[in-house]
């Protein structure tokens, strides 16, 4: 049986090439253009490309959990109530701010070698505060300056250890 269909094909076979070589205008089978075989293979790739990223967004690329890393909550400071008065031009009244201050640390250590060192960090405060206007406190950009000039000379004076912060709980210009 296998015998005759292979018989069968070959005949088919020949007959194809014999009309092939008969007529030369005969009709020949369709054939694709290279460039839509191409662009064909191309938006296959994009398309499975994209499927294959959105399923790792959304699905993650590993069947295992990721380990989270465990942040400590900062620690925080309070610093005692700081009173000064301004400065003024000439013969404008004398005005003053108040400020209570509590300075955000990495963990409770620090803020023990904060303790020791409190009055240098005080200092620093009370120097720089009564040297400010209050022009240089309007708008919430002064307080933004302040608060940076503030961190920038709390880390100073406790040196090599950092604070990551100064915040203010109230502060108020008389």
């Amino acid at each position: 049986m296998a015998a005759k269909a292979k018989k069968a094909e070959a005949e088919a076979k020949e007959a194809a090439a014999g009309e092939a070589a008969e007529g030369e205008a005969a009709p020949s089978k369709r054939k694709f253009p290279l460039k839509k075989i191409i662009f064909a293979l191309v938006a296959l790739i994009v398309i499975g490309g994209g499927g294959a990223g959105g399923y790792l967004m959304f699905f993650g690329n590993g069947h295992g959990e990721k380990p989270v890393a465990v942040v400590k909550p900062p620690a925080f400071f309070d610093l005692p109530e700081v009173l000064v008065n301004l400065s003024n031009a000439g013969g404008e009244r004398t005005q003053y701010l108040r400020a209570k201050i509590v300075l955000e640390v990495a963990d409770q250590a620090t803020v023990e070698q904060i303790r020791p060192v409190l009055p240098r960090v005080l200092d620093a405060f009370q120097t720089y505060l009564r040297e400010m206007r209050t022009t240089d406190l309007d708008g919430s950009a002064g307080l933004y300056r302040l608060r940076d000039e503030l961190t920038r000379r709390v880390n100073v004076a406790i040196a090599p250890s950092r604070v990551n912060a100064v915040l203010f709980k109230e502060i108020v210009v008389q």
